[in-house]
């Protein structure tokens, strides 16, 4: 007996942690997993192997194991490997029909939200950090290297002002469909989902990302808004070309102009290593001059809006080398891009998704509506031609990419490089646009 309770008295020495401490770290009120989740697994095999109360630790120990991802937040290798992957066959996916009709964006951001949900990857990891806090405010300058203003202003002529009259349509807009469609549902969220969306449907899905981040939208919002924005980006490429069907094609076999032609000389430079490296380089420089600024001033939220002023007047005032050097950006922008939607994806809850989702669907095609209405009437007051208000309305939601796939479709080809140069620079003013808007006015609605 002595022996015997000798044997129990060691044994109880193997104090085991306590089951709520696991049940915290493991499920947490916002069901995202904490980074420590899967190494409490592996910390408490021998509290699960001497524990006396044998049957409730196996069930802390299954619910620990059903939480804790394929792969785990600290497999930085693993988790890489499937951002980038996953970033990949996102662009690949523009190439097939379907891919082509959601967008590579849209696509990569449901990969990432299926595979976090089914628990293949984390909800949260230092990856995903690493992301959002560099390789995001690294990405824009890269966008931004075509973005001269001087050659904008004397190239596009009536286009530019055709496409301000888009931009006021899309600050009305804003105003009347969050009036009617106040999106409640979204919290604290809903006015700076407005914005960010105004930001979008002024510049792009770049201007979308960088106010998101600025405001600190939730993960779930933003990729909410991704989904709903497609499906009203395309219903509104339906409508557009509709309208643009009343002004007849011009002739394919009609002559560029020098600008066209100069411009459609330039993309045919090669992507070199060097200028490969010297743009990451230069965008690297860039954001730590923004982070500067962005704590010299207290500017919080401030990185990616200051990065973006700093490198249009970079590209402006040294045309020639940032013409040399944007070839590589866009490519190299183009891949962080992608691997930012998978991290947005990646962070969301499906059911967060799915339930906001239709609330900014209705405000976003309130709001594109009354853009569409708003630059025909403006259009009409300031005798613009309907050709010019069609592409710059293009320019506005769609971005310089579909602004110049509109312009080759109907054979306006003297209007291709404006309407790309008009699409960047709505991407270089939107930003400061739409945050200037939500904080003044939609803020206070």
């Amino acid at each position: 007996m002595a022996s015997l309770s000798s044997r129990l008295s060691s044994f109880s020495l193997l104090k085991p942690p306590t089951p709520t401490i696991i049940h915290r770290n493991a499920v947490s009120p916002s069901s995202k997993l904490q980074f420590r989740s899967c190494v409490t697994t592996s910390s408490n095999a021998n509290f699960l192997t001497t524990n006396l109360k044998l049957g409730n630790s196996l069930r802390v120990n299954s619910q620990l194991k059903f939480n804790c991802p394929i792969v785990s937040p600290d497999d930085h290798w693993g988790l890489w490997s499937v951002l980038l992957s996953t970033g990949a066959f996102g662009l690949w996916s523009a190439k097939t029909k379907i891919g082509s009709m959601v967008s590579s964006a849209l696509v990569s951001i449901l990969i990432g939200l299926a595979a976090s949900n089914l628990r293949i990857i984390p909800y949260e990891a230092p990856a995903y950090s690493t992301v959002l806090e560099y390789l995001l405010p690294l990405t824009v300058p890269l966008l931004l290297f075509r973005a001269n203003m001087r050659q904008l202003i004397q190239s596009t002529g009536s286009l530019l002002l055709a496409f301000l009259l888009g931009s006021v349509a899309t600050a009305i807009g804003t105003v009347v469909a969050f009036f009617i469609v106040p999106m409640r549902s979204l919290g604290a969220d809903a006015w700076k989902i407005a914005t960010a969306l105004m930001g979008s449907y002024i510049g792009g899905s770049v201007n979308y990302i960088a106010i998101s981040e600025a405001l600190g939208i939730s993960p779930s919002n933003i990729a909410a808004g991704v989904a709903a924005d497609n499906v009203i980006c395309a219903i509104y490429f339906m409508a557009l070309f509709a309208i643009a069907s009343r002004v007849p094609e011009a002739s394919k076999s009609s002559t560029d102009d020098p600008v066209t032609s100069v411009n459609n000389a330039e993309t045919k430079v090669h992507t070199l290593p060097t200028a490969t490296a010297t743009a990451i380089a230069v965008s690297f420089a860039i954001c730590r001059c923004a982070i500067f600024i962005t704590n010299l001033f207290g500017i919080r939220g401030g990185t990616i809006p200051i990065a973006t002023a700093i490198v249009v007047v970079l590209a402006t005032v040294f045309p020639p080398v940032f013409k040399y050097l944007a070839p590589s950006a866009e490519v190299l922008s183009l891949v962080l891009m992608q691997v930012f939607f998978v991290v947005i994806g990646a962070s969301g809850n499906i059911w967060s998704v799915i339930s906001t989702a239709p609330s900014i669907f209705l405000f976003a095609f309130v709001q594109v509506t009354v853009h569409v209405a708003v630059i025909l009437w403006l259009g009409k007051i300031f005798h613009v031609d309907l050709k010019l208000l069609l592409l710059a309305s293009n320019a506005n939601i769609g971005g310089p990419t579909t602004a110049s796939g509109m312009a080759r479709a109907k054979g306006w080809n003297s209007l291709i490089i404006p309407g790309i140069l008009t699409g960047i620079f709505g991407i270089s003013i939107a930003t400061f646009v739409a945050i200037g808007v939500g904080l003044t006015v939609l803020k206070h609605m």
